[in-house]
């Protein structure tokens, strides 16, 4: 059983942990792809700044997706 927990403890140790993605960089980006690279991090960026903004509003998990969402849409909206 000792063997078991040790080689079980090892696994969970090594694990890295999960990193979320990171933003688009354009210039790293071949140049027929550089437009689409650019607007996906102009949206990378908004969903991170709702992000934050549930994160100060301490918003619940149950609730975070329809904040979120509700966010994005006024952002959208003001563009």
């Amino acid at each position: 059983m000792k063997p078991f927990i040790f080689i079980a403890a090892s696994v969970l140790l090594a694990a890295t942990p999960a990193r979320s993605q990171a933003l688009v960089d354009p210039s790293k980006v071949a140049p027929e792809f550089r437009e689409a690279a650019e607007k996906r991090r102009a949206e990378q960026i908004r969903q991170r700044e709702c992000a934050l903004k549930a994160d100060l509003e301490k918003v619940l998990p149950r609730d975070r997706t329809a904040f979120l969402n509700h966010c994005l849409e006024t952002m959208a909206a003001k563009q």
